[in-house]
């Protein structure tokens, strides 16, 4: 069978991390959601998404397909109901698609003419971008469950403070240096190729994806996702650094979603929760407005390529698009828009042709490349995004 992920009616509510990547392509737990379907189905999968990102996310359509709302996290059950559709099926989750089976020769799809069946069991789907961080945990546990199963880990180092060490996974070249490693709220995974330095402070859940470094002295809280090729330093509790990442200093990071190719600078910190305790409201691209939330503790999202200089401030509930560039004393406002270059002090377009030349050099540090689907990606974001940078 061929499956195709697609985005469904949450893309939109999922900016700015959707702006470069479909929703499969987000990460939560330790998987990617596509990583996520493709364990549990044994297949690769392909993905309908956004036209100017087809490039780099093509769809491959055979004579029979199942399409799969990317939002919606695999479980065993799911897995075997979407694998027993069969034609002019689909299942659904109250009034939302979930999977439904479909042939080339369709030109539309009527649900009405499907026998719809109902999916009675709890599922964790990603709505909006503070799901990424407060569905983390449940996440993690289950990928965690997922990718060890009937699998032994590497030793854990002996001068390793451990505690509930059943629940920690080392993977083959992993270095672990006296440091501590507390699994007794959720499990630990050090993936492949990764260091953790001395004086290291572990809470899980927490995941440390490939290539990457725990710098000396972090006070890691659960949960906690760091993806492949990043840095991670200071003080960081239930956020999610994307992938080739860099945190390396100083400075508290909470209840927070960092995109891919962010960089943190020393002692920037933001700020999770409101001086009156209320509830945080976060800037939504659908609605164009400020969205209520419903968290107390809500910090700061990221899109992809952004950065921050030094000692930067960032007020609680913080949505900074993707490539901003962001310096200066006091807080910024609480919505960046995509390409904006400046700090409290006021804020200018970032231009594309100085915004492509620094990630073609972010880029080649971690040994990837920004070839031409990404500059047409990069490209695009800055004519969609114009309309919010009114400085």
């Amino acid at each position: 069978m061929n499956y195709i992920l697609f985005d469904g009616t949450v893309r939109n509510s999922l900016l700015p991390l959707t702006y470069t990547k479909p929703v499969a392509d987000l990460r939560i737990g330790i998987l990617t959601i596509r990583e996520k379907w493709e364990t549990h189905l044994g297949l690769s999968t392909t993905t309908l998404t956004e036209e100017y990102l087809e490039e780099k996310y093509p769809m491959v359509e055979m004579e029979q397909n199942i399409m799969i709302n990317a939002s919606f996290l695999p479980t065993l059950e799911l897995v075997e109901a979407i694998q027993n559709l069969k034609k002019n099926q689909a299942i659904f989750k109250g009034e939302e698609v979930i999977a439904f089976f479909t042939t080339d020769d369709q030109d539309e799809i009527d649900f009405d003419s499907y026998e719809q069946l109902e999916f009675d069991e709890n599922l964790l789907q990603i709505k909006n971008t503070w799901d990424l961080f407060t569905l983390n945990k449940e996440a993690l546990i289950s990928d965690f469950e997922l990718i060890t199963e009937g699998r032994k880990s590497q030793p854990i180092p002996k001068d390793v403070h451990c505690i509930n060490k059943e629940n920690i996974f080392i993977e083959e070249g992993a270095q672990v240096f006296f440091s501590s490693l507390n699994a007794s709220n959720g499990p630990i995974y050090i993936g492949k190729n990764t260091t953790v330095m001395e004086g290291s402070l572990i809470r899980g859940p927490f995941a440390l994806g490939e290539h990457s470094v725990v710098k000396m002295g972090s006070k890691i809280y659960g949960a906690t996702t760091v993806g492949p090729k990043c840095t991670i330093g200071g003080e960081v509790n239930n956020s999610i650094l994307s992938g080739c990442c860099s945190k390396g200093h100083e400075g508290y990071l909470g209840n927070s979603v960092l995109g891919e190719w962010c960089n943190i600078g020393a002692d920037s910190n933001n700020s999770n929760l409101k001086n009156n305790y209320d509830e945080v409201r976060l800037w939504n691209y659908e609605t164009e407005n400020f969205a209520k939330t419903g968290l107390q503790f809500c910090g700061l999202i990221m899109g992809d390529h952004s950065k921050c200089a030094i000692n930067t401030m960032f007020n609680t509930g913080t949505v900074v698009g993707v490539s901003a560039n962001i310096y200066g004393s006091n807080f910024p406002r609480n919505f960046i828009p995509s390409f904006s270059w400046g700090g409290a002090a006021g804020f200018s377009t970032y231009q594309i042709n100085k915004a492509k030349d620094t990630a073609i050099l972010v880029m080649k540090r971690k040994n990837e490349v920004f070839d031409e689907v990404e500059e047409r990606i990069l490209e695009h974001v800055f004519k969609i995004s114009e309309k919010y940078r009114k400085f």
